[in-house]
C-alpha cells in the first residue's frame, strides 16, 4: 500500500473516531494524475446523503496540461463508493454533528482508494495538548540522540 497523498492538517484539527475505505469514480486522466503525485486533499470534505457519498474541493491536478481536455475541472465533484450499511451509518452520524473528512489516497492492488475519517471537531486547549506532546516527543528524540 503506497501513499498518494496525504491531508496532514485533518490530524491537528480534528480528533477522528473512525476510519473507512472508499473507492472512487474517476477518469483514467485523473487515475494517471493521482499515481504521480498531483492531488491535494487540502480543504476537502466528504459530504453523505442516504443514497451516495461525494467528494468535494479535492484538486487533482491534470495530467498533462498542454494535452488536457477543454472541459476539465480540477476540483470537480467526486462519487465515493461505499456499501450501503456504510453510507447509512455515515449519515446517522453526520446528522449527530460529526464531520466526515479524507484522510489519505493509497494504492490498494490496482485500485485507489481513500481513507475517510468520522471526525469531530478539536477544541482549542486539545490543539495545545496536540503541540506539546509533539515537542515533548521531538526533544526526547534530540536526547536519546545525543
Amino acid at each position: 500500500m503506497k501513499y498518494l497523498s496525504e491531508n496532514r492538517r485533518v490530524r491537528f484539527d480534528y480528533e477522528i473516531l473512525e476510519t473507512f475505505e472508499a473507492g472512487m469514480v474517476l477518469t483514467g486522466q485523473e487515475v494517471k494524475s493521482i499515481k504521480s503525485g498531483r492531488a491535494n486533499l487540502t480543504g476537502a470534505y466528504v459530504v453523505v446523503k442516504p443514497d451516495n457519498a461525494v467528494l468535494l474541493n479535492c484538486q487533482i491536478s491534470p495530467y498533462q496540461p498542454k494535452n488536457m481536455s477543454v472541459d476539465y475541472k480540477p476540483d470537480r465533484t467526486r462519487q465515493l463508493l461505499l456499501n450501503k450499511k456504510e453510507l447509512d451509518y455515515l449519515f446517522g452520524k453526520t446528522k449527530e454533528g460529526l464531520t466526515i473528512v479524507p484522510l489519505s489516497l493509497y494504492n490498494k492492488g490496482r485500485r485507489i482508494k481513500l481513507s475517510i475519517g468520522l471526525a469531530r471537531h478539536k477544541k482549542k486547549q486539545d490543539k495545545r495538548g496536540s503541540i506539546k506532546k509533539r515537542e515533548f516527543e521531538r526533544e526526547r528524540g534530540r536526547t536519546l540522540k545525543s
